[in-house]
């Protein structure tokens, strides 16, 4: 089967899409081909495609701990955001990968179900939360997933287990295997509701006068460095508020960089390897990013 085919079948692939128009910085170069499968089985007529013509397959969630560089995405494209199904099951919440962790987590609390609070302000899809083991404010995807189903790149249905699963800070099975998360299950405890919502907008307020959310972001930059704070390191290196074209440290918190106005990817890559190379020289530090970075470089 071609692309083609599934077109003619009903299933939209757009061509040259501009990817900055889903990323959460707002930059991006165009995704060569782009399709929002609406089903697993519309996923997986597009991922078997893909293999068996040889066509780069690049699988995005809600595109907000994500940098696409500006030279964009060869191959297909596939945005998972309309596969966002939450269903609540006894103390269990299955969600889909194209849900948003707040969506999920809010349902979550609205059931009377606790351990997701944390969640209550990231950005990101479920499928991107398990990928990138998200967390926040002491809580990560980690301590309450039971079971994660994927999708292999030949198009196959696999199940894994929390201890399959392989998580780790900032990392999972799937960044290694490369397979697609298409559903997760999470295991909850039963609490008043009036707690659960207490706590996640506690959380809300938390982040709202922490972070710069007035800003385009991708959220934390970088993974925090064992024994040490990244934004304070930044502080002291002399770089809170340092702009490269449209990109800067954030003036509000330092662990962020903002588009304030037109910037590019590469605006935010140079930005990011200059507090790279100043950390490594004052404090002997290699910091690794947190935000995940892909696509071509811009010709």
């Amino acid at each position: 089967m071609k692309l083609s085919d599934l077109t003619k079948k009903g299933l939209e692939i757009k061509k040259q899409v501009p990817l900055s128009k889903y990323t959460f910085t707002k930059t991006g170069g165009p995704a060569e081909l782009l399709a929002f499968p609406h089903s697993e089985s519309e996923l997986r007529d597009l991922v078997i495609t893909a293999y068996d013509n040889q066509i780069p397959l690049t699988v995005i969630g809600n595109a907000s701990n994500l940098i696409i560089r500006d030279g964009g995405i060869s191959g297909l494209v596939l945005i998972l955001t309309a596969m966002n199904q939450i269903k609540v099951e006894g103390n269990q919440v299955v969600a889909q990968a194209g849900a948003t962790i707040v969506d999920t987590a809010f349902t979550a609390a609205h059931h009377g179900l606790s351990g997701l609070e944390f969640a209550a302000g990231i950005p990101g899809s479920v499928g991107g939360a398990v990928f990138m083991n998200a967390g926040a404010y002491g809580g990560e995807t980690s301590n309450v997933i039971q079971s994660v189903k994927v999708m292999t790149r030949k198009g196959k249905i696999k199940q894994y287990s929390l201890s399959e699963m392989n998580f780790s800070y900032r990392h999972s099975l799937v960044q290694d295997n490369g397979d697609i998360v298409i559903e997760a299950v999470f295991a909850l405890k039963r609490s008043a509701k009036s707690r659960i919502l207490a706590e996640m907008n506690y959380l809300n307020a938390l982040r709202k006068y922490k972070q710069p959310l007035e800003y385009p972001s991708c959220g934390s930059v970088f993974k925090r460095p064992a024994g040490h704070y990244v934004g304070p390191m930044i502080i002291k290196a002399g770089l809170q508020g340092k702009q490269i074209g449209g990109a800067q440290d954030s003036t509000k918190h330092a662990g962020f960089i903002v588009n304030k106005g037109n910037a590019t990817a590469t605006d935010y890559l140079n930005l990011i390897h200059l507090i790279q190379a100043k950390i490594k020289s004052q404090f002997g530090l290699d910091l690794q990013t947190e935000v995940r970075i892909i696509g071509e470089p811009d010709e």
